[in-house]
């Protein structure tokens, strides 16, 4: 009988034995070295959060790298492009830059440049952008009855890009499996690791 079982174990395909391989790693290690596992994830996570804060106060910039996501601005970007972002209120907003902008009612920030600035004398900015590639302005991505936008609504001012290195996002947003299983093999191999 113990013959027979062990015959049915190739059958299987390398899915099946790498995942009772997993498992019985799992099974193997001890208390200790799962919860020294399990500590080591949690200091890579933290680390990674902390220098996102860390970006995000000397930038000034909520979000202080941001992925092209459209071809709307092509060529100065392209989808992909990884974009490093400053964003100093006392910056003066001129016409020629390139912004990132939040609308209320989007979820998703907008690069685009900036094609018109109206300057009042108390220092109040208004100003309107454009797509490179677009035929129109982006009145008609505005929310409605807006025309303008203000420096409150700018996330950041491109200061310098990476050409397609933000394509991973991008794969990961259109295939969220692809993400999950991403992640779960990260996971896994950290908790996983044995020190040598």
């Amino acid at each position: 009988a113990a013959r027979g079982v062990g015959s049915a174990g190739p059958e299987r395909g390398s899915r099946g034995g790498a995942a009772m391989d997993l498992f019985g790693d799992l099974r193997r290690m001890n208390k200790r070295q799962l919860y020294y596992q399990v500590l080591n994830f949690s200091m890579i996570v933290s680390s990674a959060l902390m220098i996102w804060k860390g970006l995000i106060v000397v930038t000034g910039s909520e979000s202080p790298i941001v992925v092209v996501l459209s071809g709307s601005m092509e060529p100065a970007f392209h989808r992909g492009d990884l974009l490093f972002l400053t964003n100093f209120h006392d910056d003066p907003i001129r016409a020629g830059e390139i912004v990132v902008f939040k609308v209320e009612g989007r979820d998703i920030p907008i690069v685009h440049r900036v094609i018109k600035v109206h300057e009042k004398g108390n220092g109040n900015i208004k100003f309107l952008t454009k797509g490179d590639n677009n035929e129109v302005d982006d009145r008609g991505l505005y929310k409605e009855g807006q025309n303008w936008l203000e420096k409150k609504d700018v996330v950041g001012r491109a200061r310098g890009f990476l050409p397609y290195v933000g394509m991973v996002t991008i794969i990961m947003n259109d295939y969220p499996k692809f993400k999950y299983a991403l992640l779960a093999v990260m996971g896994a191999y950290v908790l996983l690791k044995r020190e040598s």
